[in-house]
């Protein structure tokens, strides 16, 4: 797909869908530069990696702090001397009733989902303009950016301003040759999401297609967005989630 000693950076990487798209790229050729909060799972990520003679650097650190972003893409261009791919996938989720839901947790959500995205991509997107050969930006969105869940009122706004700031960046970076576009994974099973009680049976007697996504069905289709096979494509946002969007029945059992 074209990723043979290209140079990427995927956010929120040491577990679920991250991990996966880090291995993939890796696995592909990549120089990958990936990123958690927690310390220890970048280091074990990154060490798996390794381990299957993929080219990878744990990052550790907070992806919604703006230091840090420019510390990690001045780390690409150091060790590599450029940067193709970015891939913001960190995210966090902070359940709560509207009526009462904080004012703490709302900025939280924003800083690290929309202020972190947003200026991984400026500072990335500058670094390409300087490279002159285009780029690959990938923000990940969610269902729940087109499917109102109860609960999810910040999160659920932060994922549909995703999918509208890449949108907008069409304008602004496609003259450039960089393409930005957005995956919005339905139900996945992850670390996280398993350990949530009777997670894969509520969502696979809701899904159409039968069954929660794998991360390989997320990962599969962030590659391909980010590869030279999609040249042509930006500004969109590709749902995957085994058809649940086309019905939205609501789960039940669980948040």
């Amino acid at each position: 797909m074209g990723f043979k000693d290209k140079v990427a950076i995927v956010t929120g990487a040491g577990q679920g869908i991250g991990f996966e798209i880090c291995r993939m790229l890796a696995a592909e050729g990549a120089f990958v530069l990936l990123n958690d909060m927690d310390a220890d799972l970048a280091e074990k990520a990154a060490i798996a990696i390794i381990g299957d003679h993929g080219n990878c650097k744990a990052m550790p650190g907070d992806s919604g702090d703006i230091d840090f972003i420019n510390h990690i893409v001045n780390t690409a261009i150091e060790l590599y001397g450029r940067l193709d791919i970015v891939i913001a996938n960190a995210g966090i989720t902070l359940y709560g009733d509207f009526l009462t839901y904080s004012p703490e947790a709302f900025f939280k959500v924003m800083q690290v989902n929309l202020g972190g995205s947003f200026f991984l991509a400026q500072a990335a997107a500058k670094q390409m303009k300087l490279q002159g050969q285009g780029g690959a930006l990938l923000f990940t969105s969610s269902v729940v950016g087109h499917q109102a869940l109860k609960s999810l009122a910040a999160y659920a706004m932060s994922k549909a301003a995703l999918e509208m700031l890449a949108k907008n960046l069409v304008i602004e970076l496609s003259q450039y040759n960089i393409t930005v576009n957005t995956v919005a994974p339905g139900a996945t099973l992850t670390e996280r999401t398993q350990e949530e009680k009777d997670y894969e049976k509520v969502w696979s007697a809701i899904t159409p297609m039968g069954r929660p996504a794998y991360v390989t069905d997320i990962a599969n289709t962030a590659l391909f967005l980010v590869s030279d096979k999609a040249r042509h494509i930006t500004g969109q946002s590709l749902i995957v989630d085994g058809g649940w969007t086309s019905v939205s029945t609501l789960p039940q059992g669980i948040k």
